[in-house]
Protein backbone atom coordinates (compact mmCIF):
# COMPACT_ATOMS: atom_id res chain seq x y z
CA UNK A 1 0.00 0.00 0.00
CA UNK A 2 2.90 2.34 0.74
CA UNK A 3 4.22 2.13 -2.82
CA UNK A 4 0.75 2.84 -4.17
CA UNK A 5 0.67 5.99 -2.02
CA UNK A 6 4.14 6.91 -3.26
CA UNK A 7 3.08 6.57 -6.91
CA UNK A 8 0.07 8.80 -6.22
CA UNK A 9 2.27 11.45 -4.58
CA UNK A 10 4.75 11.39 -7.45
CA UNK A 11 1.87 11.78 -9.88
CA UNK A 12 0.61 14.81 -7.92
CA UNK A 13 4.07 16.41 -7.98
CA UNK A 14 4.35 15.83 -11.73
CA UNK A 15 1.05 17.67 -12.28
CA UNK A 16 2.06 20.83 -10.40
CA UNK A 17 3.30 23.69 -12.62
CA UNK A 18 5.74 24.81 -9.90
CA UNK A 19 7.61 21.52 -10.38
CA UNK A 20 8.61 22.51 -13.91
CA UNK A 21 9.11 26.15 -12.97
CA UNK A 22 11.86 24.98 -10.59
CA UNK A 23 13.59 22.96 -13.31
CA UNK A 24 13.23 25.86 -15.74
CA UNK A 25 14.77 28.27 -13.24
CA UNK A 26 17.72 25.94 -12.64
CA UNK A 27 18.26 25.56 -16.39
CA UNK A 28 18.29 29.31 -16.98
CA UNK A 29 20.63 29.97 -14.04
CA UNK A 30 23.10 27.29 -15.10
CA UNK A 31 23.13 28.53 -18.71
CA UNK A 32 23.69 32.12 -17.53
CA UNK A 33 26.62 31.07 -15.33
CA UNK A 34 28.14 29.05 -18.17
CA UNK A 35 27.67 31.94 -20.60
CA UNK A 36 29.28 34.41 -18.21
CA UNK A 37 32.27 32.15 -17.58
CA UNK A 38 32.62 31.41 -21.28
CA UNK A 39 32.76 35.13 -22.05
CA UNK A 40 34.81 36.45 -19.11
CA UNK A 41 35.97 33.38 -17.26
CA UNK A 42 39.68 34.17 -17.15
CA UNK A 43 39.07 37.59 -15.63
CA UNK A 44 36.76 36.04 -13.04
CA UNK A 45 39.33 33.38 -12.10
CA UNK A 46 41.97 36.08 -11.66
CA UNK A 47 39.69 38.05 -9.38
CA UNK A 48 38.67 34.95 -7.43
CA UNK A 49 42.24 33.90 -6.69
CA UNK A 50 43.86 37.33 -6.46
CA UNK A 51 44.79 36.73 -2.81
CA UNK A 52 46.59 33.46 -3.60
CA UNK A 53 48.49 34.77 -6.63
CA UNK A 54 51.04 36.46 -4.37
CA UNK A 55 52.02 33.04 -2.96
CA UNK A 56 51.23 30.53 -5.70
CA UNK A 57 51.75 30.42 -9.44
CA UNK A 58 48.26 29.69 -10.77
CA UNK A 59 47.68 28.66 -14.42
CA UNK A 60 44.46 30.55 -15.04
CA UNK A 61 43.85 29.13 -18.49
CA UNK A 62 44.04 25.54 -17.19
CA UNK A 63 41.75 26.34 -14.27
CA UNK A 64 38.75 27.25 -16.40
CA UNK A 65 37.46 23.79 -17.28
CA UNK A 66 34.22 21.89 -16.84
CA UNK A 67 35.07 20.61 -13.36
CA UNK A 68 35.81 24.11 -12.08
CA UNK A 69 32.63 25.50 -13.66
CA UNK A 70 30.55 22.77 -12.00
CA UNK A 71 32.14 23.45 -8.60
CA UNK A 72 31.29 27.12 -9.03
CA UNK A 73 27.71 26.27 -10.05
CA UNK A 74 27.23 24.07 -6.98
CA UNK A 75 28.53 26.86 -4.73
CA UNK A 76 26.04 29.27 -6.29
CA UNK A 77 22.94 27.08 -6.51
CA UNK A 78 22.97 24.80 -3.47
CA UNK A 79 22.44 27.86 -1.27
CA UNK A 80 19.19 28.74 -3.06
CA UNK A 81 17.75 25.31 -3.89
CA UNK A 82 16.12 24.95 -0.42
CA UNK A 83 13.49 27.45 -1.60
CA UNK A 84 12.64 25.21 -4.56
CA UNK A 85 12.39 22.19 -2.26
CA UNK A 86 10.13 24.09 0.12
CA UNK A 87 7.85 25.03 -2.78
CA UNK A 88 7.09 21.34 -3.35
CA UNK A 89 7.24 19.90 0.17
CA UNK A 90 5.57 22.85 1.88
CA UNK A 91 2.09 22.08 0.62
CA UNK A 92 2.17 18.30 0.85
CA UNK A 93 -0.34 18.30 3.73
CA UNK A 94 -1.59 21.88 3.85
CA UNK A 95 -2.36 21.81 0.12
CA UNK A 96 -4.53 18.71 0.60
CA UNK A 97 -6.25 20.36 3.55
CA UNK A 98 -6.89 23.55 1.62
CA UNK A 99 -8.43 21.66 -1.32
CA UNK A 100 -10.53 19.48 0.98
CA UNK A 101 -8.96 16.22 -0.22
CA UNK A 102 -7.13 15.43 3.02
CA UNK A 103 -10.15 13.85 4.72
CA UNK A 104 -10.65 11.50 1.77
CA UNK A 105 -7.02 10.46 1.90
CA UNK A 106 -7.08 9.85 5.65
CA UNK A 107 -10.33 7.89 5.23
CA UNK A 108 -8.52 5.24 3.18
CA UNK A 109 -7.25 2.05 4.88
CA UNK A 110 -3.73 3.42 5.38
CA UNK A 111 -2.07 4.82 8.48
CA UNK A 112 -1.35 8.50 8.80
CA UNK A 113 2.31 7.63 9.35
CA UNK A 114 2.42 5.99 5.93
CA UNK A 115 0.88 9.10 4.37
CA UNK A 116 3.57 11.34 5.86
CA UNK A 117 6.37 8.97 4.86
CA UNK A 118 5.02 8.62 1.30
CA UNK A 119 4.86 12.39 0.91
CA UNK A 120 8.37 12.74 2.32
CA UNK A 121 9.88 10.06 0.06
CA UNK A 122 8.18 11.67 -2.95
CA UNK A 123 9.73 15.02 -1.96
CA UNK A 124 13.16 13.39 -1.62
CA UNK A 125 12.82 11.82 -5.07
CA UNK A 126 12.03 15.29 -6.38
CA UNK A 127 15.29 16.49 -4.76
CA UNK A 128 17.16 13.62 -6.46
CA UNK A 129 15.74 14.63 -9.85
CA UNK A 130 16.76 18.26 -9.32
CA UNK A 131 20.32 17.31 -8.40
CA UNK A 132 20.50 14.90 -11.34
CA UNK A 133 19.44 17.78 -13.60
CA UNK A 134 22.12 20.00 -12.08
CA UNK A 135 24.69 17.24 -12.62
CA UNK A 136 23.56 16.79 -16.22
CA UNK A 137 23.79 20.50 -17.08
CA UNK A 138 26.34 21.73 -14.54
CA UNK A 139 28.85 18.89 -14.81
CA UNK A 140 28.49 17.00 -18.08
CA UNK A 141 27.45 19.96 -20.24
CA UNK A 142 30.17 22.11 -18.66
CA UNK A 143 32.73 19.42 -19.49
CA UNK A 144 31.57 19.54 -23.11
CA UNK A 145 31.67 23.34 -23.29
CA UNK A 146 34.89 23.94 -21.34
CA UNK A 147 36.77 20.65 -21.60
CA UNK A 148 38.29 18.70 -18.72
CA UNK A 149 41.51 19.05 -16.80
CA UNK A 150 42.71 19.16 -13.20
CA UNK A 151 40.45 20.92 -10.69
CA UNK A 152 41.90 23.98 -8.91
CA UNK A 153 40.11 24.99 -5.72
CA UNK A 154 41.14 28.14 -3.88
CA UNK A 155 40.91 28.30 -0.11
CA UNK A 156 41.80 31.13 2.23
CA UNK A 157 45.49 30.31 2.53
CA UNK A 158 46.17 27.70 -0.14
CA UNK A 159 45.18 26.27 -3.50
CA UNK A 160 44.17 22.63 -3.93
CA UNK A 161 44.89 20.86 -7.20
CA UNK A 162 42.97 17.64 -7.84
CA UNK A 163 44.07 15.45 -10.72
CA UNK A 164 41.46 14.83 -13.40
CA UNK A 165 41.33 11.11 -12.55
CA UNK A 166 40.62 11.94 -8.89
CA UNK A 167 37.59 14.18 -9.41
CA UNK A 168 34.47 12.37 -10.63
CA UNK A 169 33.97 10.18 -7.54
CA UNK A 170 34.12 13.33 -5.42
CA UNK A 171 31.24 14.86 -7.39
CA UNK A 172 29.18 11.69 -6.98
CA UNK A 173 29.63 11.69 -3.20
CA UNK A 174 29.12 15.46 -2.98
CA UNK A 175 25.80 15.22 -4.82
CA UNK A 176 24.69 12.32 -2.60
CA UNK A 177 25.57 14.42 0.44
CA UNK A 178 23.68 17.39 -1.03
CA UNK A 179 20.66 15.10 -1.42
CA UNK A 180 20.80 14.37 2.31
CA UNK A 181 21.10 18.07 3.15
CA UNK A 182 18.14 19.06 0.97
CA UNK A 183 16.13 16.15 2.41
CA UNK A 184 16.31 18.02 5.72
CA UNK A 185 14.55 20.96 4.04
CA UNK A 186 11.87 18.60 2.71
CA UNK A 187 11.27 17.22 6.21
CA UNK A 188 11.20 20.76 7.66
CA UNK A 189 8.66 21.97 5.09
CA UNK A 190 6.43 18.91 5.58
CA UNK A 191 6.53 19.45 9.35
CA UNK A 192 5.27 23.02 8.96
CA UNK A 193 2.74 21.83 6.38
CA UNK A 194 1.07 19.58 8.97
CA UNK A 195 0.36 22.59 11.18
CA UNK A 196 -1.32 24.63 8.44
CA UNK A 197 -4.30 24.51 6.09
CA UNK A 198 -2.72 27.05 3.73
CA UNK A 199 0.18 26.26 1.38
CA UNK A 200 1.83 29.67 1.54
CA UNK A 201 2.45 29.59 5.29
CA UNK A 202 4.62 26.43 5.42
CA UNK A 203 6.61 27.46 2.33
CA UNK A 204 7.35 30.93 3.70
CA UNK A 205 8.07 29.63 7.21
CA UNK A 206 10.48 26.93 6.02
CA UNK A 207 12.27 29.45 3.80
CA UNK A 208 12.45 31.95 6.68
CA UNK A 209 13.98 29.33 8.99
CA UNK A 210 16.67 28.56 6.39
CA UNK A 211 17.42 32.28 5.94
CA UNK A 212 17.63 32.93 9.69
CA UNK A 213 19.91 29.92 10.25
CA UNK A 214 22.14 31.02 7.35
CA UNK A 215 22.44 34.55 8.77
CA UNK A 216 23.31 33.20 12.23
CA UNK A 217 25.85 30.90 10.63
CA UNK A 218 27.57 33.85 8.95
CA UNK A 219 27.68 36.04 12.05
CA UNK A 220 31.20 36.15 13.50
CA UNK A 221 29.98 36.41 17.08
CA UNK A 222 31.66 34.05 19.58
CA UNK A 223 28.35 33.32 21.32
CA UNK A 224 26.88 31.96 18.09
CA UNK A 225 30.08 30.48 16.65
CA UNK A 226 30.77 28.38 19.74
CA UNK A 227 27.28 27.36 20.85
CA UNK A 228 24.79 27.67 17.99
CA UNK A 229 26.46 27.49 14.56
CA UNK A 230 28.00 23.99 15.06
CA UNK A 231 24.49 22.56 15.51
CA UNK A 232 22.61 24.35 12.73
CA UNK A 233 21.53 22.11 9.86
CA UNK A 234 22.49 24.86 7.39
CA UNK A 235 26.07 24.63 8.66
CA UNK A 236 26.28 20.92 7.94
CA UNK A 237 24.52 21.19 4.58
CA UNK A 238 27.80 22.73 3.35
CA UNK A 239 29.62 19.49 4.19
CA UNK A 240 29.56 18.46 0.51
CA UNK A 241 32.62 20.67 0.01
CA UNK A 242 34.62 18.39 2.29
CA UNK A 243 34.83 15.77 -0.46
CA UNK A 244 36.99 18.18 -2.49
CA UNK A 245 39.52 18.78 0.29
CA UNK A 246 42.08 15.94 0.19
CA UNK A 247 44.83 15.08 2.63
CA UNK A 248 48.29 16.40 1.80
CA UNK A 249 51.86 15.60 2.79
CA UNK A 250 54.82 17.94 3.01
CA UNK A 251 58.03 17.44 1.05
CA UNK A 252 61.11 18.95 2.69
CA UNK A 253 62.34 22.00 0.82
CA UNK A 254 59.12 22.56 -1.12
CA UNK A 255 56.36 25.09 -0.56
CA UNK A 256 52.83 23.83 -0.03
CA UNK A 257 51.67 20.25 0.27
CA UNK A 258 51.25 17.40 -2.18
CA UNK A 259 47.76 15.95 -2.54
CA UNK A 260 47.22 12.34 -1.51
CA UNK A 261 45.12 10.96 -4.34
CA UNK A 262 41.82 9.37 -3.32
CA UNK A 263 41.87 10.88 0.17
CA UNK A 264 39.57 13.20 2.12
CA UNK A 265 41.02 15.67 4.58
CA UNK A 266 38.50 15.44 7.42
CA UNK A 267 36.35 12.33 7.11
CA UNK A 268 35.20 12.54 10.74
CA UNK A 269 33.67 15.98 10.10
CA UNK A 270 31.69 14.57 7.18
CA UNK A 271 30.44 11.68 9.33
CA UNK A 272 29.43 14.17 12.03
CA UNK A 273 27.54 16.29 9.50
CA UNK A 274 25.74 13.20 8.18
CA UNK A 275 24.72 12.19 11.71
CA UNK A 276 23.42 15.67 12.54
CA UNK A 277 21.48 15.96 9.26
CA UNK A 278 19.90 12.54 9.77
CA UNK A 279 19.02 13.59 13.32
CA UNK A 280 17.22 16.68 12.01
CA UNK A 281 15.29 14.58 9.49
CA UNK A 282 14.15 12.19 12.22
CA UNK A 283 13.22 15.13 14.47
CA UNK A 284 11.19 16.99 11.84
CA UNK A 285 9.46 13.83 10.57
CA UNK A 286 8.79 12.71 14.14
CA UNK A 287 7.06 16.00 14.94
CA UNK A 288 5.14 15.86 11.64
CA UNK A 289 3.90 12.31 12.30
CA UNK A 290 3.00 13.13 15.91
CA UNK A 291 0.99 16.20 14.92
CA UNK A 292 -0.64 14.57 11.89
CA UNK A 293 -1.81 11.54 13.87
CA UNK A 294 -3.78 13.80 16.19
CA UNK A 295 -4.82 16.36 13.55
CA UNK A 296 -8.57 16.94 13.28
CA UNK A 297 -9.42 16.64 9.60
CA UNK A 298 -13.17 17.06 10.05
CA UNK A 299 -13.06 20.81 10.85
Amino acid sequence: MFFTLLKIELFKISKRPRTYIAFGALTVLIFLIQLALKANGNEFVGLLLSAQEDTFEIPKFEMLNGYFVCFFILNMLLIHIPLLVALIAGDQISGEAGMGTLRFMVGKPVSRTQIILAKYVASVLYVVLMLFWIALLGLFLSNVLFGTSDLFIGRQFDVIVLEESDIMWRYVLALLFATLGLSVIAALAIMFSVFSDNSIGPIVTATAVVIVCTIIQQLTVPLFEDNVTPWLFTTHMLGWKGFFYPETYQIVGENGGTVIKGSIENVSAIYKSIAILVGYILLFLGIAIWQFRKKDILT
